[in-house]
């Protein structure tokens, strides 16, 4: 299977001179075919396709005004006209119905100030020990903070908006299968507690953007008052980015290790879909769920659980996992968001919420996977109405909890 390695380099006040030209050419070549072709939808003509668009760019860098574009490398000018065209295919696709998810958009034009990227195939770099070397640009230092585990097929190079450059390879890995330990567990997540396992562990979320939230504010009200176009408003947008690249650094260290920790200690996990791009709609939620990140933490536990040869099982988001007895089966009603524990009053067993409903949900998905002649097959997410019925629960509020 395929990976990302994503390495830090520190290029010299020269290198960034011809990277920040590189970024450019790729950017003015990309944008300059993304209008070719939408004047060409204008007309009612068919889009063009990768070689006309690779010859009209070999046209441009004949001429006087385009002349520039010959002094950067040729692969990744040809390689955005490649992204363009995947780009054009993705939105056709998922037009037809033939992409799964969201639908998404056509492809829009590149900023300046946002991302930058350049990318290079395996015939446009060359490796060395402790240097990349790129064509026109030269060696780059870069810290191997661990070693390649084969041959790359392929590097971008890319600068943040802090202003950070990084080198990312694509390489081709071995699955490291983990043996199987027989352990399975049901993670149940919330806002105040992140994660809420079934054996009861619950996990506090590091919540970064709320705890810089307030330097936050002060930095950009800093960059309102500065004018367009001037060196201070350039500062404070700068300070701007790397407070965001921090806050992001932060929790995506929290969900890496977090989810490592789940698949390396069991074999089977349990996860509730959850309507996360619903939920952000909610004007009072939507920053503390952003804030959490729980859709990038399904997706870790999707890919290493995937690497590792781990059991990953998503429950339906309808299931009353919250209002059904974790001992006994019985459905106690809905309860609000304020009780986070009740007494059953079926079997008289005391329940914390979260706890009760991640027991729950990896009682669900152990129950959905499991059939008469004993295959396994993945759970199936559909859509059913959530059964309610008369309270039949001693509710003893604690303290308010916004999910669980």
């Amino acid at each position: 299977m395929k990976s990302r390695y994503q390495y830090r380099i520190y290029p010299t006040n020269q290198q960034k001179k011809h990277l920040a030209q590189l970024f450019g050419c790729v950017r003015v070549v990309f944008n300059d075919a993304l209008a070719y072709c939408q004047e060409k939808y204008k007309k009612g003509e068919k889009k063009p396709n990768n070689t006309e668009l690779s010859r009209r760019l070999t046209e441009l860098k004949k001429t006087e005004e385009k002349i520039w574009l010959g002094e950067v490398s040729s692969i990744p000018l040809q390689q955005s006209l490649r992204d363009l065209d995947q780009a054009y295919q993705n939105f056709f696709n998922s037009c037809k119905g033939e992409r799964k998810g969201k639908k998404i958009r056509p492809p829009k034009f590149k900023k300046r100030k946002s991302k930058q990227s350049a990318k290079f195939t395996n015939n446009g770099f060359k490796i060395n020990h402790d240097t990349v070397y790129l064509p026109k640009i030269g060696d780059l230092d870069i810290v191997w903070s661990r070693p390649l585990p084969s041959e790359s097929s392929s590097l971008t190079v890319i600068k943040d908006a802090a202003d950070r450059y990084f080198l990312s390879f694509v390489v081709e890995i071995i699955p490291e299968i983990l043996p199987d330990n027989g352990k399975s567990i049901g993670i149940d997540l919330g806002i105040i507690d992140f994660a809420t396992f079934s054996n009861g562990e619950k996990i506090k979320a590091p919540k970064p953007l709320k705890k810089k939230l307030k330097k936050l504010n002060r930095l950009q009200r800093r960059f309102s008052q500065t004018i367009k176009g001037s060196k201070r408003r350039e500062v404070a947008r700068k300070k701007i980015a790397r407070l965001h690249a921090k806050i992001s650094d932060t929790r995506k260290d929290f969900l890496h290790k977090l989810s490592t920790k789940v698949i390396r200690e069991n074999q089977t996990i349990a996860l509730e879909d959850l309507n996360v791009s619903g939920m952000v709609r909610n004007r009072k939620l939507s920053r503390a769920i952003s804030d959490l990140g729980w859709r990038s933490f399904r997706t870790m536990i999707e890919a290493k659980g995937e690497k590792h040869g781990r059991d990953l099982r998503i429950i339906n988001r309808w299931e009353a996992t919250s209002q059904k007895c974790s001992c006994c089966g019985q459905k106690g009603g809905k309860k609000e968001l304020s009780v986070r524990e009740w007494t059953c009053l079926f079997c008289d067993t005391k329940h914390d919420r979260d706890v009760n409903a991640s027991v729950n949900i990896l009682n669900v998905a152990v129950g959905h996977i499991e059939t008469k002649n004993g295959r396994r097959r993945k759970c199936q997410t559909g859509v059913k109405s959530a059964v309610s019925s008369d309270a039949s629960t001693h509710l003893e509020p604690i303290q308010l909890s916004l999910f669980g």
